[in-house]
């Protein structure tokens, strides 16, 4: 038995008398265990055919009636402990017909990992499946039992028998060979702004304020399709599609969540409605019922607010605008900033430093149609640019403006009117063709720019555009099955890789980041680059916490200036890890390196690597994410560092998804490490000129304890 120590390895011969087995826990034996039950769909279960048995007189037959149907069994409870087993063991028989294809789904009910597994049975034949449970973790809990039928088509009947999780004391899993992964901490020197390390709506209860202390959270984001009509003088926001358009009261209002900002030390960026309206009460809905009719849906709990189409989907048109909205000019706009300043200051004083020019506003049509049904052009953008971002100029003119916060792909190349054609619009685009045929971005920064040269005053400081990647089940989604976590931790590539053609309905490389640069280099040289909103999925999950990961090293490589994330992560949840990984991986703010250096892995895929010098005490810090589902071992080879013996790791896997763990130091051999890479992690290296005087310790965030 060997424990890594700082410098040396000790070794004890002393053997340790082996564990009792844990006893078989049976799932099925002839009957369905009491404490589970039948969840399948589209499939017919019968937990007492006598067609034929494995063992005793009976097994499960599973007749599926559509195409990817399944057998689903559900524990009846909040999940199982099943820690004291390493596999799930069951034996199925494809019937007189066999050949079906089915993948088998352990699944916990949270953010411990899932496993599965595929095979194809044999005709007439009881056919034994072991399901190794290492790569789950430990402790590691049982929420439901999948067998799907893995074809678009229908398949014949399946049969199960004998499922039990027992304990065979199963090895660890063989490494496989990863890439040779280099880093060079003389090239590719540029700084990381911590600003992209942001969220949005960060801190709203007691956990989320304590977690916005462990990462020293930079920048909190106010943002959103209600944020587009709030009216600051009352704390009430429009809704809009996202609930009945209805005026409700803000739980949270804009002043208590910079005051908490302040407290807490980030920096906030507000979202400035300019689209007209902001709501004129906390109680009124765009749709009524009562005064235009029914509705396909209504909202249970205020029945007469619509959601404002007929019965047969169709949008209802001719309402009133002031039903719900209050008219605004920039004097609103202006009089809310003013009020900032006597509040919290000068900006990049303590006062607000960041303001956003509405949100999304190409989608205004369908999202806040009620108030602005016309779809918006390319003239009216840069018109309501021009006029709000030059009042907040006025009033604070050291303010960072961020635009046009616009949602996505077809966004960034044309207006709401080009889309507004119907048919294959994109062929023929009247609006982008009315102006120079330039993509919107482009001609938006070349009009800020020609503002500039005329009046000048930059009304722009960062392009913001917001990013969903469009892959399906990746954005805003669960984790899904083995075949969409892998794609989730694909699509990150769209962020960089100019060779990847997005798997999606975009099914071309969207290289956000470069592209952007390229934008503005073209068009508006000096404006920063910000992505507002972004979500990759799963974040209650290590597969989102991977993808999380890695998007926020690609950040930092690729010189993005500030990022907010969507929908945060809860603070006990795997994604909210990822920003530990980076912002306290050791419980005392330690942080990733701000100065990216080149990191290089020929197989980004299975590996993926970021790199940066720590100025604050010369470390150099490598942050390497196994983005496969197979243990790897790689060499880490690091060059233009000085001489050094090697570095501290800390990781966070499956095996541990409530901490981060302290791995000792891992001495290196001629500027080599080589390290085992469990599946599904993300692993932090800590290199040092010097030898480290102290033993680091594991990092058990407060929450949860």
């Amino acid at each position: 038995m060997c424990f890594a120590v700082i410098y040396s390895a000790v070794c004890l011969s002393t053997q340790l008398p082996a564990e009792a087995a844990a006893s078989p826990l049976v799932v099925y034996d002839d009957a369905l265990n009491t404490a589970w039950q039948d969840w399948s769909w589209d499939t017919t279960t019968n937990y007492s055919d006598t067609f034929s048995a494995h063992s005793g007189t009976k097994a499960i037959k599973a007749t599926f009636q559509a195409g990817w149907a399944g057998l689903q069994i559900g524990f009846h409870g909040a999940q199982m402990d099943i820690s004291a087993y390493d596999t799930f063991v069951f034996w199925a028989h494809g019937g007189s017909a066999g050949g079906q294809n089915i993948r088998f789904t352990l699944s916990s009910n949270g953010s411990n990992a899932s496993v599965s597994q595929d095979f194809t049975l044999a005709a007439n034949t009881w056919t034994k499946v072991e399901v190794a449970l290492a790569s789950m973790g430990s402790p590691r809990q049982a929420y439901s039992l999948q067998w799907q039928s893995f074809s678009a088509n229908i398949q014949p009947a399946i049969y199960l028998d004998d499922l039990s999780f027992v304990s065979l004391n199963l090895p660890p899993p063989t490494p496989g060979v990863g890439p040779d992964l280099i880093v060079d901490a003389a090239l590719d020197q540029k700084p990381i702004n911590p600003d992209i390390y942001g969220m949005n709506f960060m801190g709203i209860n007691a956990a989320e304020l304590a977690f916005m202390d462990e990462i020293h959270l930079p920048v909190n984001r106010w943002g959103g399709n209600a944020t587009t009509r709030y009216n600051w003088k009352i704390n009430a926001s429009n809704h809009a599609m996202d609930w009945y358009f209805e005026n409700l009261p803000q739980d949270l209002s804009a002043d208590a969540f910079i005051a908490a900002n302040k407290l807490h030390g980030a920096n906030t960026l507000l979202t400035l409605p300019m689209i007209g309206f902001v709501a004129k009460d906390a109680d009124s809905c765009g749709f009524s019922i009562s005064k235009y009719g029914p509705q396909q849906d209504a909202d249970i709990w205020r029945p007469n607010c619509g959601n404002g189409k007929q019965a047969d989907g169709s949008f209802l048109t001719g309402n009133d605008p002031v039903d719900t909205g209050l008219p605004i000019t920039t004097t609103f706009i202006t009089q809310w900033i003013q009020h900032l300043r006597l509040n919290f200051g000068v900006s990049g004083q303590g006062g607000v430093q960041y303001f956003n020019l509405d949100n999304e506003p190409m989608l205004w049509n369908s999202t806040h149609r009620d108030v602005h049904p016309q779809p918006l052009s390319y003239d009216e953008l840069i018109a309501r640019t021009f006029n709000y971002a030059a009042a907040v100029k006025v009033v604070e003119p050291g303010a960072k403006i961020l635009g046009p916060a616009e949602w996505g792909w077809v966004g960034y190349f044309y207006s709401a009117l080009d889309q507004a054609g119907g048919g294959d619009w994109w062929n023929h685009p009247a609006d982008r063709l009315a102006h120079g045929d330039f993509p919107l971005v482009e001609w938006y920064l070349q009009q800020l720019r020609s503002y500039e040269n005329t009046h000048g005053v930059r009304l722009l400081d960062y392009l913001d555009e917001h990013y969903y990647p469009q892959s399906t089940g990746v954005s805003l989604s669960p984790a899904g099955d083995v075949s969409t976590q892998a794609l989730r931790l694909r699509s990150t590539r769209s962020l960089w890789d100019p060779t990847y053609t997005d798997e999606s309905w975009i099914n071309e490389p969207v290289y956000l980041l470069p592209r952007m640069r390229q934008w503005v280099n073209a068009n508006y040289s000096g404006t920063r680059l910000a992505v507002g909103e972004y979500n990759w999925g799963a974040l209650d999950h290590i597969n989102g916490a991977l993808a999380q990961a890695d998007v926020l090293g690609i950040f930092g490589r690729e010189g993005l200036d500030l990022a907010t994330l969507w929908a945060p992560p809860k603070p006990n949840e795997p994604g909210a890890f990822a920003f530990r990984m980076y912002r306290n991986y050791d419980g005392q703010h330690s942080e990733f390196g701000n100065i990216s250096v080149r990191a290089a892995s020929p197989d980004q895929d299975k590996l993926s690597v970021f790199a940066a010098l720590r100025t604050s005490d010369g470390s150099l810090t490598v942050m390497v994410i196994n983005k496969s589902f197979q243990v790897l071992t790689s060499s880490l080879t690091v060059d233009h560092f000085g001489p050094t013996t090697g570095a501290w790791g800390y990781r966070y896997s499956t095996a541990n998804l409530s901490a981060i763990q302290a791995m000792g130091y891992q001495v290196t051999a001629g500027g080599t490490l080589k390290a085992i890479y469990p599946e599904n992690s993300i692993t932090l290296w800590v290199f040092s000129k010097t030898r480290p005087p102290l033993t680091p310790r594991a990092f058990l965030p407060m929450v949860g304890r």
